[in-house]
């Protein structure tokens, strides 16, 4: 039998069994993960802001934090990141990450305490992607 590749934009069950073989091998070298997903909502009849992310191995990770633009500057992404963090530290987490390539959101998490960790330069429209962090424990 040999071995052949596939390419493809719509992938099937495969997408599950490599999440489910790469769970089980990082299991096994390093514990389990105790993946549990995170999400801070803020509502005012409509949705105006939200923040989504898990926490796993101890760490919150934010995934997607969304301020509608008509909201922005009321200080709800910092509220959503302290509601978040308080979450996270009292399912036993000693820190968070986040990534950004938008400078703006980049100020507003370093105003929450976050120091930039990494970079790729020209990542997107001449902007860099910043990879952040922030430990309390």
């Amino acid at each position: 039998m040999s071995l052949s590749f596939r390419i493809t934009d719509t992938p099937g069950a495969e997408v599950e069994a490599i999440g489910q073989a790469l769970a089980a091998f990082n299991a096994a070298d390093v514990g389990p993960s105790e993946r549990r997903p995170l999400a801070v909502i803020a509502e005012e009849d409509v949705l105006v802001a939200g923040l989504s992310g898990s926490t796993s191995w101890g760490w919150l990770y934010v995934q997607w934090l969304w301020v509608d633009e008509a909201r922005r500057g009321e200080g709800l992404a910092g509220t959503m990141l302290e509601r978040a963090e308080a979450e996270a530290r009292a399912r036993g987490c000693k820190g968070a990450n986040i990534d950004c390539f938008n400078p703006v959101a980049r100020r507003t998490y370093e105003r929450q305490g976050y120091v930039v960790f990494g970079e790729i330069p020209d990542f997107v429209a001449g902007r860099s992607r910043w990879f952040l962090s922030k430990r309390w424990g």
